[in-house]
């Protein structure tokens, strides 16, 4: 966690040096502007809290809008210019290549964000100043609430470490007790064979010296009578320390019963974490990390036992038509509904994964590169049976697919490739068609 808050602070840092960088581009359009421009790049630079930053973004906010209804003085507006444009200004692509850097980075940072694939894209389509920064409030939106995810989830560590440390603490104590108990039933022992030896030596020697029977008798019977008060009131302290100890051991039991059940809890929480990070949360089939986990080990397993392996890197075509015409929810449809028909009739050998954007894998395990061919055959028919519509309107839907073998000398990077360019040959060669290499 705290690696985790040291990485989302060094992109909190990126964003303010973005914020920087922008104010500086934006310099020079308007004089009533670059003062209050000014003020925001030096409260970034500084590590400005929150309510400053939103005061100066109010502020700039509202000169901005003042001078957009100003008629004459109307706020200058630089002509659109795209990222990509070789022509572009140095500066405005160097904060085109700085956000494209940052969404990677957020990407790999936290890998079960669903909408990371929508914000590359809006930063790369972004055309002006205005697109730009929507991205980057949107990645800030991004970081502050993964920010908070890890404050609440540290909090819940915290307390969750505090009530081992009570347990511990008092496990502590019922030992400390425990041994101190101990001690004093060894002294009290200690001390009662002393007073049976004094007194057992005391009788022997006045018998001795004493043969008035009368008088002996009742010297032995005072002597026993002392003896058995100290015997009995050795009973009574026994029974009172065997209370005490069953008092405090049935506390201490309890108490450990009730850290197991806590540390159960966190394990099976800790589990469940564990699972959601190797989960896409938007189509619930395993996500990269798994899959490169998952490639690693049957590649070594390939390396010992040589049996085949398939690799199937599936992609949907033309999705970026199917976002523009259906919107963002439309291509989240799509891609659970593509995720489903893909991985339905797998068998418990085989994996499938969203790989990342509009593209999938698939390890068909035992499979040589035939039988791997007519089973992508299948799944590629069976995304080509479903039916979307959108307001109406049929949407048709394909998936393209290249895929390989492990073979003698490959290494993970060299069958993915493989299977890669193959994807690429079946769109080439007119997409919804599946190419084995």
């Amino acid at each position: 966690m705290e690696h985790d808050e040291r990485r989302w602070r060094g992109l909190e840092q990126i964003l303010r040096r973005l914020v920087a960088r922008l104010c500086a581009v934006a310099s020079g359009h308007e004089r009533r502007l670059d003062a209050q421009l000014h003020s925001l790049a030096d409260a970034a630079q500084r590590d400005a809290d929150e309510t400053q930053l939103q005061s100066l973004y109010d502020a700039l906010t509202a000169t901005a809008l003042a001078l957009e209804g100003t008629g004459t003085e109307r706020l200058p507006i630089p002509a659109p210019v795209n990222c990509t444009d070789p022509a572009a200004p140095t500066r405005w692509q160097q904060s085109c290549e700085a956000v494209a850097a940052l969404v990677d980075r957020l990407r790999q940072a936290e890998p079960r964000a669903t909408d990371m694939d929508a914000l590359a894209s809006a930063a790369h389509d972004a055309v002006d100043d205005g697109a730009l920064a929507q991205s980057l409030l949107r990645l800030g939106d991004l970081v502050a609430g993964h920010h908070a995810l890890l404050v609440r989830e540290r909090a819940e560590a915290v307390m969750t470490l505090a009530q081992v440390t009570e347990r511990l603490n008092d496990m502590a104590h019922f030992l400390t007790g425990a041994s101190a108990e101990r001690e004093r039933d060894h002294e009290d022992r200690q001390s009662m064979n002393i007073s049976l030896l004094v007194q057992m030596n005391e009788l022997s020697t006045e018998v001795q010296s004493n043969d008035d029977l009368p008088a002996l008798r009742a010297l032995v019977t005072e002597r026993l009578d002392i003896v058995a008060r100290n015997v009995r009131d050795f009973r009574e302290r026994e029974q009172s320390r065997f209370a005490e100890d069953a008092v405090r051991s049935e506390r201490m039991c309890s108490r450990l019963a009730a850290l197991e059940r806590e540390s159960r809890e966190l394990s099976r929480n800790l589990d469940l974490e564990k699972q959601r990070s190797r989960i896409d949360m938007l189509t619930r089939v395993s996500n990269r990390v798994s899959f490169d986990e998952r490639f690693a080990e049957e590649l070594a397993r390939w390396k010992r036992f040589r049996r085949p392996v398939a690799v199937l890197v599936w992609d949907i075509d033309r999705f970026k038509s199917i976002n523009d015409a259906c919107g963002h929810r439309g291509g989240d449809a799509v891609l659970r509904e593509v995720a489903v028909a893909l991985s339905r009739g797998r068998r418990e050998v085989d994996f499938f994964a969203r790989f990342g954007g509009e593209e999938f894998v698939s390890l068909l395990v035992g499979a040589e590169l035939p039988d791997a061919m007519l089973a992508a055959e299948e799944m590629r028919g069976a995304v080509e049976a479903l039916r979307f519509h959108f307001h109406g309107t049929p949407v048709r839907v394909t998936v393209s697919c290249g895929l390989t073998a492990i073979r003698e000398g490959d290494t993970a990077e060299s069958v993915f490739d493989r299977a890669d360019a193959a994807l690429y040959q079946a769109k080439n060669s007119g997409r919804n068609v599946c190419v084995a290499v």
